[in-house]
């Protein structure tokens, strides 16, 4: 898994929907005949009860031994998600580079300036190709095999290390094309500007070797590694461009899908906020309106994940779409309270959290996105294969241990609110608007909140309300260690049952004792050992 240095922050800086960020930091039903293309209601049926993993496109050859480079290897990745919950794989072979031999873009392995990268995931890729093995057609063959939809993810306009213009990870394209960046000549980098019709070409080349040279389910065009594709400044008028990029995959997928014999679906990650896409140029309703996607998956970009999409809105948005269209949560490995604010790994209940949430308002499934084995991040490996045996659909979700976290947006138009409600002035206080899903019936329901270091607080006192009743405090938390926001102190409440609603929940916390102001930098709802729920 590429490592995003602490450097991209300062890059983000200059971006429209982070100004002010200054910190450092089709679906082919399982087990059905290929032969048959899948009718519109078959892919209804197909795009529900998801599980979802994303494979970038370094994390195997990076993380793997250079003995595991052949086709043994290669099934054994796929096999660990056989046989349990997981549903689909989505298989990334790109960034700027190719992670396989490409005839439209140079490969990761291919020397920059005379020199060949040294680095485990070009010297392993290489390895494979050397050895005449090409990894995604052996992925997409075993994953059909053990029932899983193999699926493509392709990177629209991938960034990584660009504020680093010798590493290997660039494209002899970018790197000859600075012209054709979003901000020429950034001190950080830029990504390709789709307004250019060099740009679209040259993406669109890639997008038709894809299809020439595999047979997935389906092609997922992810626009949000990374958000930023157009002019700055003009993403609003000139979001067209992607578009007719869009109309020009879709024919494609068409095409493929009377060659191949079966249903080739198309899916896009966008921005959690349905109506953030028209000012972004990520317009996804509008690409659902215009019969342009079967698949949306509803994500930020990289800060946080976001514990409060609406996908009531999603559906309320698409209901004229002419053909059905399914929008599932995509889950980033991080939870953030702001977005300068400390991040820490979810946890399986932070998982558990979301998953009960978004179901609860409409999502059709869960995508995981930098959750990937041996990288025992952001949850244990005895975790993480917990998860793969046992799922995350609505009745695991709610009935197991789940936390609600405060966070935030991190994809929205300039000049439009991240919906940042942290951190918040103790003194002052302040009431949060909580999402979670169907409420509970039965275990302990907590107000939890997340105090930064200051003079005075081990000695403040604090009031808290959910839905204007008074809480009881109970005895700190000891481990701070999964709470954002650099928590120093972590105060809870005792919620009962009768008060807890399900959907939103308004929690009011205010200091009332001490000489000092205190800070909150992390709010959640806790929910422990609630194996009852009611909608």
């Amino acid at each position: 898994m590429q490592k995003i240095t602490t450097r991209i922050a300062c890059w983000f800086r200059s971006r429209s929907w982070v100004a002010g960020f200054c910190s450092a930091a089709g679906w082919v039903v399982v087990g059905m005949a290929l032969a048959s293309p899948l009718s519109a209601a078959d892919e209804t049926l197909t795009l529900r009860g998801i599980l979802a993993i994303n494979e970038d496109n370094s994390h195997f050859f990076g993380y793997k031994m250079p003995e595991e480079m052949n086709v043994r290897g290669l099934h054994a990745w796929v096999d660990q998600y056989a046989g349990g919950a997981v549903t689909h794989l989505f298989i990334c072979p790109n960034a700027m580079r190719a992670s396989f031999r490409s005839k439209s873009r140079d490969a990761i392995w291919d020397p920059f300036d005379g020199r060949a990268p040294d680095h485990p995931w070009p010297r392993n890729a290489k390895k494979l190709h050397d050895a005449g093995i090409d990894p995604y057609k052996i992925w997409i063959a075993r994953c059909r095999e053990k029932k899983i939809s193999p699926w493509l993810s392709m990177r629209m306009n991938d960034v990584h290390n660009t504020e680093d213009r010798d590493n290997f990870q660039h494209s002899t394209f970018w790197r000859k094309n600075i012209h054709l960046w979003r901000e020429p000549n950034h001190e950080h980098g830029s990504g390709l500007n789709y307004a250019h019709a060099e740009v679209r070409e040259y993406q669109m080349a890639f997008v038709r070797e894809l299809f020439e040279r595999y047979d997935p389910d389906g092609l997922e065009l992810d626009w949000m590694r990374f958000p930023d594709h157009l002019t700055p400044g003009k993403a609003r008028e000139e979001g067209r461009f992607l578009t007719e990029f869009m109309r020009e995959v879709r024919a494609l997928t068409d095409e493929w899908s009377k060659k191949r014999g079966h249903r080739i679906l198309l899916g896009v990650r966008a921005p959690a906020l349905p109506d953030a896409g028209a000012v972004t140029g990520l317009n996804a309703v509008e690409w659902a309106r215009l019969g342009l996607v079967d698949l949306i998956v509803a994500t930020p970009f990289y800060f946080s994940t976001d514990f409060d999409i609406p996908f009531e809105l999603w559906h309320e948005r698409l209901k004229d779409a002419p053909r059905p269209v399914s929008v599932i949560g995509g889950v980033e490995s991080t939870a953030r309270p702001w977005i300068s604010g400390t991040p820490v790994g979810n946890t399986m209940e932070t998982l558990r959290g979301f998953a009960a949430s978004s179901y609860h308002r409409g999502s059709r499934g869960v995508y995981l996105f930098n959750w990937m084995d041996d990288t025992h991040w952001p949850v244990p490996t005895s975790d993480y294969k917990l998860l793969l045996r046992d799922g995350i659909e609505l009745g695991v979700a709610a009935s197991g241990s789940r936390r609600y976290p405060v966070c935030f947006h991190d994809t929205v138009p300039e000049g439009s609110s991240r919906d940042e409600q942290l951190p918040a002035d103790a003194r002052t206080g302040k009431t949060f608007r909580i999402y979670i899903g169907p409420n509970p019936k039965s275990g302990s329901v907590w107000a939890i909140a997340g105090l930064a270091k200051r003079s005075g607080l081990a000695d403040a006192r604090f009031e808290a309300k959910l839905d204007g009743h008074i809480l009881k405090a109970t005895e700190d938390l000891a481990n701070t260690k999964t709470f954002g926001g650099d928590t120093e102190r972590a105060i809870r409440f005792a919620c009962p049952l009768n008060l807890v609603k399900a959907g939103y929940n308004e929690l009011t916390l205010r200091q009332t004792v001490g000489s000092t102001g205190q800070q909150i930098v992390w709010v959640e709802l806790r929910m422990e050992g609630s194996g009852e729920t009611t909608p």
